[in-house]
């Protein structure tokens, strides 16, 4: 299988560790619940390769490598995983900063009032009077809940930090990337 663009696939986590003296590795998941990261059998692995010391950042360059995923579980509130082809501690710790990227069409099939924070990025967001306030450009969690930041997509510029509740969020519409909130436009 050809190497995916950067593009397709989504980050999940990254190696933080080795785990043990047989190769696995500790993920520090970005989610409080890695569902899509346990669940995948084959993940990709991102690491910046430097081109000698004292180069610039642009020097730099991504290397993409999958790896077939014989195992992982929770532990500690981190994710620990056996890869393929990782069979020692050192190896392991080779891969210690690399970012962990899976193809968002391997997710599970997310519950119907359950959604996957990515694919609420890029959706319109209005409000119950239909005023435009603008596409979602982030989805972070605060510890209490979601919140979804609302902006410009193109500068990055939020306009609003929105609570992802059930008292705010109306509706999710992902076959039309919509979201209608009870928010009113004048509120910052």
């Amino acid at each position: 299988m050809s190497a995916p663009s950067l593009n397709d696939l989504i980050e999940l986590g990254a190696i933080s560790e080795a785990q043990g003296l047989q190769g696995q590795v500790k993920v520090r998941p970005h989610s409080s619940e890695p569902v899509a990261l346990l669940s995948s059998k084959t993940v990709w692995l991102s690491l910046i390769l430097r081109r000698g010391a004292g180069v610039s950042a642009s020097a730099e360059e991504a290397s993409l490598t999958q790896y077939k995923v014989k195992s992982a579980k929770m532990h500690s509130g981190n994710v620990v995983m056996s890869l393929d082809g990782v069979s020692n501690r050192d190896q392991a710790l080779a891969l210690k900063g690399a970012r962990i990227l899976v193809s968002r069409d391997t997710f599970p099939k997310a519950d119907s009032d359950s959604y996957y924070w990515v694919d609420l990025i890029g959706c319109q967001a209005i409000n119950l009077q239909e005023d435009a306030l603008g596409e979602v450009i982030d989805v972070t969690e605060n510890g209490a809940h979601g919140v979804i930041a609302i902006g410009d997509a193109i500068t990055k510029t939020v306009k609003y930090l929105v609570p992802f509740v059930k008292e705010v969020v109306q509706n999710v519409d992902l076959a039309h990337k919509t979201i209608t909130l009870d928010w009113q436009s004048d509120w910052q």
